[in-house]
């Protein structure tokens, strides 16, 4: 006969194990980088861990007074150290006292076993990037920190402050939905330029074409053409960097279809993958082309996060929302895809998001939203063979528009398949 306690022990051991686990894994880190020195290392975490979890098993209601009561060993701990070792950091302290939370968030349920999980990953990795994270900070200048700090400030204050439905006074648009559309743009933007700046700039072109393509593929490839003008024998290498910008915007696109109508990711994935497949083929062999002393310093992109782009943004995103509205009313599909052309030459992003948003809602079709987020990235593909063109060599204009040329051809192909 099956003991019916069998079960819920079997699942305490393992819940048990698991904070042990998740301790160890920050423990470890914390001794391997002698940063924890002789305050806590792969012991001590561990045991910290187990200590939350087994306060959480049975008694939970006392969680915060036990975690609180293991504020005053740490304090005595920390004050020690700093007195034996003269290191004032803070990091190890706040490690342990969070590696509590996590074992206790590993025994509370099977959920919060699995946000332990990620957290204390997550937790893993911040403490072992130390490095790379310092020197991150000290590529940003001082005006570029403000910047940020501002953005982010009035992220989390208007945010939360506009309300969240359909306006009159601003012709049915929802406010907070245009802002959270905003911080996302910028919050992709910003990701690739961490990436960009935590990875260095000897990494090379190929970087900067991927990085330029999420942060702004416009600027990129007009730093790139310029670059032509002043060395024309770089244009292999130029071209490389344009197309692979360019490309980019494609699979940015996908980010934000999947973020706001993940069901209509499948009609448009067909097309401007087979975009995005034919584009890196195509800059492989641009790569290959390329001769192994052609180098070209990488171009030094802004900080998305910065206030004044991401209300002009806002102000192109609202104003391309209500106008595919209203044009998808009085002329219908054919209105729809004028506006995503012209849109698209000055901004992909806002037209994909206001045509997913669009299907979503029922007001287009789903085979309107894909033409039109297809023409919108074909329109804005012109314009960097045009940039190429007119601000770069006779060169890397014709290479980039055959290239790009192709790409479109491809999009449009799949797209009437």
């Amino acid at each position: 006969m099956v003991d019916p306690t069998t079960g819920p022990l079997v699942e305490t051991v393992f819940h048990l194990l698991l904070a042990a686990g998740l301790g160890a894994l920050i423990g470890l880190e914390r001794e391997q980088s002698e940063s924890g020195g002789s305050f806590a290392g792969s012991r001590t975490f561990p045991l910290i861990a187990l200590y939350g979890a087994l306060v959480q098993a049975f008694f939970p209601s006392v969680l915060p007074f036990a975690v609180g009561t293991l504020v005053v060993p740490l304090t005595v701990a920390y004050v020690g150290k700093i007195w034996y070792e003269g290191d004032i950091g803070l990091t190890t302290l706040v490690a342990a006292l969070v590696t509590v939370v996590l074992g206790a968030m590993a025994m509370h349920s099977d959920r919060g076993a699995i946000i332990a999980i990620i957290v204390g990953g997550a937790v893993t990795v911040l403490l072992s990037v130390k490095d790379p994270v310092h020197e991150f900070a000290n590529r940003i200048e001082e005006s570029e920190r403000r910047a940020s700090a501002k953005f982010i400030l009035v992220v989390l204050v208007v945010l939360p402050a506009l309300p969240d439905r359909s306006l009159d006074v601003l012709y049915g648009l929802n406010p907070r939905f245009i802002w959270l559309m905003v911080v996302f743009v910028t919050g992709l933007g910003f990701v690739a330029y961490v990436l960009g700046q935590t990875l260095g700039p000897e990494r090379g072109i190929a970087l900067t074409g991927i990085v330029g393509g999420f942060v702004s593929s416009t600027a990129t490839t007009v730093s790139m053409a310029e670059k032509t003008t002043q060395n024309a024998t770089l244009y292999h290498v130029c071209a490389f960097a344009v197309v692979t910008a360019s490309i980019v915007m494609f699979p940015r696109a996908l980010i934000e279809i999947a973020v706001v109508n993940p069901d209509l990711l499948s009609n448009v994935a067909l097309p401007l993958g087979a975009m995005t497949v034919v584009g890196a083929v195509a800059a492989g062999v641009l790569y290959w082309l390329t001769a192994a002393d052609e180098t070209v310093e990488p171009e030094e992109l802004k900080n998305p996060f910065r206030l004044r782009p991401a209300l002009i943004f806002g102000v192109i995103f609202a104003a391309v929302l209500l106008v595919s509205e209203y044009v998808n009313e009085w002329f219908g599909a054919s209105g729809v895809y004028v506006t995503a052309f012209f849109s698209g030459l000055a901004d992909v992003d806002a037209m994909t998001i206001t045509l997913s948003r669009l299907a979503a809602e029922g007001a287009v079709s789903t085979e309107v939203a894909t033409t039109g987020i297809v023409i919108a990235a074909i329109a804005n593909t012109f314009v960097k063979a045009a940039l190429a063109w007119v601000l770069g060599t006779h060169r890397l204009g014709r290479l980039v528009s055959i290239v790009l040329g192709v790409v479109v051809l491809s999009g449009l192909a799949f797209l009437v398949v």
